[in-house]
């Protein structure tokens, strides 16, 4: 058995999240080690007790693994791990990455300039055409447009995209082989022409209802920041907003009618402080590293941004920014690496974050925005 295949098989074992199958794989070495380990070894795995190691071991007698790669030929698709390359470098940011990605259609590097636009399944005609005309605007700018393709706002934002001729990712809460909404098994193929149509869960998974705020921190995970368009008071789109601003991404919301119910979410979002947004100017400010020209009219009817500096930094904030990456960093590493004064780098990483070139994670950690 290959590695991958061992990763496709502990992917597809019912009740081992992606956290769990990374600390398998830390503690063995292997993929492949993990999945063959007797069961008292096993429970010696942080987090990992007697039930989910007797559900790993019988759990991997049964698995098709070999079925599973036999259904992603079939059907054309790709299966990115963890470690591969094509990998998306915002979701390797979160907490708990998804172990593999099946993949229709292709990923690109340039998808790390992301925008989620998200919302009500069941909206107004106000709330569809709000989505789609942002969605097509995110892609004039050149950004990818993600969303779940869900019925309603999501599927608005989708089409936006595509009439703009740009990109966009749409990220099921099904297996590829269980496309859903049914109705949308069309837009999924247009989609995956000129974007990707992406799941964590195995080929034949059926739309639970547990799927979906798992699938809602990809759609934010994969984002620059995320736009609400229409949400009640208790949705899913709330709970994406949520997980965005716990992964130090920008949430945005549309206001909408006082009195229309699909309102109250948006309206509650921008009182606890989401940027208000009533058109794509109001997001690109948010990213002036991206778009700091104030004239961006011809990149919103439909060509791409062009390529533009950092705002002028002090040599301060250039001396802490050359030592960050990517990956995050604490706060007493960078004031190690950068010589400086630990005051000086405190005020250079808050102006930083500040014109959003660095993001603050929890723990006093530090990155380069993606």
């Amino acid at each position: 058995m290959t590695e991958l295949e061992s990763i496709i098989a502990l992917n597809m074992i019912e009740g081992l999240g992606p956290v769990t199958i990374r600390r398998l794989i830390n503690f063995f070495g292997s993929a492949e080690k993990a999945l063959a380990a007797p069961e008292d070894r096993l429970r010696q795995v942080e987090g990992i007790g007697p039930e989910i190691a007797a559900r790993l071991t019988r759990g991997r007698g049964v698995v098709d693994f070999r079925g599973e790669i036999a259904k992603v030929e079939k059907a054309g698709l790709k299966i990115i791990p963890f470690d591969d390359p094509s990998y998306p470098e915002p979701l390797k940011q979160i907490y708990d990455p998804p172990t593999i990605l099946y993949v229709m259609g292709e990923l690109k590097p340039e998808d790390c300039h992301a925008i989620a636009v998200v919302g009500a399944r069941r909206c107004s005609h106000y709330g569809t055409m709000s989505a789609e005309r942002l969605g097509g605007q995110i892609a004039g700018m050149g950004l990818t447009v993600v969303s779940g393709m869900a019925r309603g706002i999501d599927t608005a934002a989708h089409r936006g995209a595509l009439k703009a001729k740009g990109r966009t990712i749409a990220v099921l809460g099904s297996g590829l082989n269980r496309i859903y909404p049914a109705e949308n098994k069309k837009l999924a193929e247009e989609i995956a022409k000129s974007g990707a149509v992406i799941s964590e869960f195995p080929m034949d998974t059926g739309p639970h209802k547990t799927n979906f705020p798992l699938r809602n921190r990809l759609i934010s995970g994969l984002s620059l920041g995320v736009v609400v368009v229409e949400a009640a008071k208790k949705s899913g789109s709330l709970i994406t907003a949520a997980q965005a601003m716990e992964q130090g991404r920008v949430v945005f919301a549309v206001p909408g009618r006082i009195d229309s119910p699909v309102s109250t979410g948006t309206h509650a979002l921008i009182r606890d402080g989401a940027k208000l947004v009533e058109s794509v100017e109001d997001i690109c400010e948010e990213f002036p590293y991206l778009f700091p020209s104030p004239k961006r009219e011809s990149a919103a009817e439909g060509r791409g941004p062009e390529s533009h500096p950092h705002p002028r930094l002090t040599p301060e904030e250039e001396a802490v920014l050359g030592q960050l990456s990517a990956q995050e960093r604490p706060i007493d590493d960078i004031i190690a690496a950068s010589a400086l004064p630990a005051a000086a780098v405190a005020s250079a990483l808050l102006s930083l974050e500040l014109k959003h070139i660095v993001n603050q994670l929890p723990g006093k950690l530090f990155r380069k925005a993606l």
